[in-house]
């Protein structure tokens, strides 16, 4: 007999690394790998499954405003280390210290990029090595979807915002992402509009949610000290076809679209 109970989704963290520019907000994104088994190709934020080396209680000595809750904690280092490995940002200060790391500092671990992602050292071990605690305190909660129970691959994900310190160069690992980009939310939407970007439905929403401020002020404030509301996609079949739906309270512009329609085979 077959089991046909939904996968259970894995803890997983994104992060909306913001800057203001001349232009307006921007958002770093990056074009995950064609091999890549999720969203390949497509147009996303940094981010990631959470380590299991991401819950060690070893860790909150070396964390700044992390939150309590042990999946919430985890979360937020996976959405820090994600950042640093994928696109080469670290909110981290030194021991002891107020203020981030600076980009020459950087610039000097760069190398543990690659050795984290390929899992040669934790997170644990890098951040003893060189003295470094985590600014937690430095996340907003943004959002938190869920992949449809039809989906043999679930993701529980939460998206944080962040300011990108401006000496910290942001640039897409080679690995699980092929290119990247400092682009307005207006212009993302306007190219999902016109075809010339893959977008995902869940990263769609929250670009648009993204685009309602006019810089980064704007959108922590606006944003922090509220709970997202948890969506988990369905579908619906109608006289029209099938719908993807979401929670209406969930606060987004839309909350369901049609799916288009699959070719016969």
């Amino acid at each position: 007999m077959t089991d046909k109970s939904p996968a259970k989704p894995v803890p997983a963290a994104t992060i909306l690394m913001l800057r203001d520019s001349p232009e307006g907000l921007e958002v770093f994104m990056v074009v995950r790998h064609h091999q890549i088994d999720f969203a390949s190709g497509a147009l996303v934020f940094p981010g990631g499954k959470a380590d299991p080396a991401d819950f060690d209680a070893e860790l909150i000595p070396r964390l700044t405003g992390a939150a309590a809750d042990t999946d919430m904690r985890a979360n937020q280092v996976a959405a820090i280390r994600e950042s640093f490995e994928e696109c080469g940002v670290l909110l981290a200060r030194p021991d002891g210290s107020d203020q981030l790391i600076d980009g020459a500092r950087l610039a000097e671990l760069e190398s543990y990029r690659d050795r984290l992602h390929k899992g040669e050292l934790t997170i644990t071990e890098f951040l003893e090595r060189e003295q470094l605690t985590l600014a937690c305190d430095l996340l907003t909660h943004f959002a938190h979807w869920v992949t449809p129970d039809m989906m043999p691959k679930r993701f529980d994900t939460h998206f944080f915002l962040a300011v990108a310190p401006p000496d910290h160069l942001a640039i897409h690992d080679g690995h699980e992402s092929v290119d990247s980009v400092w682009i307005r939310p207006e212009d993302a939407l306007a190219e999902a509009e016109a075809g010339t970007k893959t977008i995902i439905f869940p990263t769609l929403r929250n670009i648009e949610k993204l685009a309602e401020y006019t810089n980064c002020d704007a959108a922590i404030t606006a944003t922090a000290g509220t709970k997202p509301v948890m969506v988990l996609p369905w579908t619906e079949r109608r006289d029209d076809g099938n719908w993807l739906c979401i929670p209406p309270e969930a606060g987004y512009a839309i909350s369901e679209e049609k799916m288009p329609e699959r070719a016969p085979r």
